[in-house]
């Protein structure tokens, strides 16, 4: 995709897993018409209106059209993006994938500091929340 921007992916910049992921997968993101920034950016406060404390507990968008969008939902429509990965995003949709999809990432987002810290990946600034 070329021009428009589809959103932006708002991550968690303390957790060295994300810190890694989201730049790691940055050119790409950006084919597919996404920015991306911390979640303690005090950009992202203003333009969710969430208080730190709740915008740390998901990755988040916001589409173009506002929308805020967290969670495995927003793994889902960044797969949808693309015409390679489609077929991915309509598998998590498909109602036990679906289920197993979200409970795996609610599993992996309880648990991403120590999954970052076990797997010895730290954050700028050189530490795990």
């Amino acid at each position: 995709m070329s021009g428009a921007l589809r959103g932006w992916i708002l991550y968690d910049q303390s957790c060295g897993f994300c810190a890694r992921w989201v730049p790691f997968w940055g050119p790409w993101l950006k084919r597919q018409g996404y920015g991306f920034r911390p979640l303690q950016d005090p950009w992202v406060a203003q333009q969710t209106g969430l208080q730190s404390e709740d915008l740390l507990q998901d990755i988040r968008l916001i589409t173009q059209d506002g929308q805020i969008v967290c969670g495995a939902d927003v793994y889902r429509q960044v797969l949808a993006s693309s015409r390679w990965t489609r077929p991915i995003a309509l598998l998590t949709r498909l109602p036990l994938l679906k289920q197993t999809f979200d409970g795996g990432y609610r599993l992996f987002a309880r648990h991403r500091y120590r999954v970052s810290e076990a797997c010895g990946w730290t954050p700028p600034g050189g530490h795990v929340r």
